[in-house]
């Protein structure tokens, strides 16, 4: 009798601990349910806390609550201007609408594919209208918040509210970076040469400058130089004219002694001179005095 009635009791509080874990359930902080009742949602609950619903009849569907990342592979556009550039971007995007996510993607792993899709579908539309150098320019700014807009815009049909949409990196493929440094090493090469044969020419015209300018100041000199020794050569000979007038008996000394040195420096060690010529006379008579010729 005992055992039978332990039997009872235990089946009850095993039936009782089902009935509660098939009926009660508890969502975090961090989540947000949807309430599937007979394969059809009726309901979604994003307050957490210990919640419940009807056994063998509901079935709980958590999604996260927070925001995710969606970072897709490197994938290469063509702009406005027919370039093309390697792009990848994030997308930050929560789960809004539990009710209409369900409905339209049922899962994250199958949602996020479409949502790619939509980005890159958005990412063509908008970077084709534009050109290499508006992407680089502060226009950059506007050209992804239309991006975004877009994308926000389409995502919310299906119960995703996009908060940013941004561009990861944005490069030149390798082959075109190549083509565009060879092309900006040709550029600058091309310059350096003008900028030398430019410098060449400045450098010859103010040679030229300072040789005219060189010669315009050495025939100054000279034509001051010899004014300058004309005015001294006539004050010389007024000095030795004033000197011959005064003492003309010195003066004629002096006038032979500057041609003995001046014949005599230049002579050979034997000179030949005839006795009686006058070019001996003050050899001979020495200077006149004072009353004598």
């Amino acid at each position: 009798m005992k055992d039978k009635r332990h039997l009872y009791l235990g089946s009850g509080a095993f039936i009782l601990l089902w009935l509660l874990s098939a009926t009660l359930y508890t969502v975090s902080e961090e989540q947000q349910a949807l309430i599937v009742r007979l394969g059809a949602p009726i309901g979604a609950v994003k307050e957490p806390g210990l919640k419940y619903k009807l056994p063998l009849v509901d079935s709980i569907i958590y999604y996260n609550k927070r925001l995710l990342t969606l970072a897709p592979a490197v994938e290469q556009v063509i702009l406005g201007d027919q370039k093309r550039i390697e792009v990848q971007t994030y997308t930050r995007y929560r789960i809004a609408n539990t009710l209409l996510f369900y409905n339209a993607v049922r899962t994250v792993e199958l949602a996020e594919p479409q949502l790619a899709q939509l980005v890159s579908s958005s990412l063509r539309r908008g970077l084709g209208q534009v050109t290499l150098s508006s992407l680089l320019s502060e226009k950059r700014t506007h050209i992804v918040e239309l991006i975004q807009n877009e994308v926000a815009e389409k995502a919310r049909d299906v119960g995703i509210e996009i908060v940013e949409v941004r561009f990861h990196r944005a490069d030149l493929p390798l082959e075109t970076s190549q083509a565009i440094y060879d092309r900006m090493t040709s550029e600058r090469q091309r310059e350096a040469k003008e900028l030398r044969a430019q410098g060449f020419e400045w450098a010859q015209l103010i040679q030229a400058k300072a040789d005219r300018e060189r010669t315009v100041i050495i025939s100054e000199a000279q034509r001051q130089a010899k004014i300058t020794h004309g005015t001294a050569d006539a004050q010389a000979n007024q000095i030795l004219s004033t000197a011959f007038g005064k003492e003309p008996q010195f003066y004629k000394l002096y006038r032979a002694l500057q041609t003995y040195r001046q014949a005599l420096a230049n002579a050979g060690p034997t000179i030949v001179l005839s006795p009686d010529t006058e070019f001996l006379r003050y050899f001979k008579t020495g200077p006149a005095t004072s009353g004598k010729k």
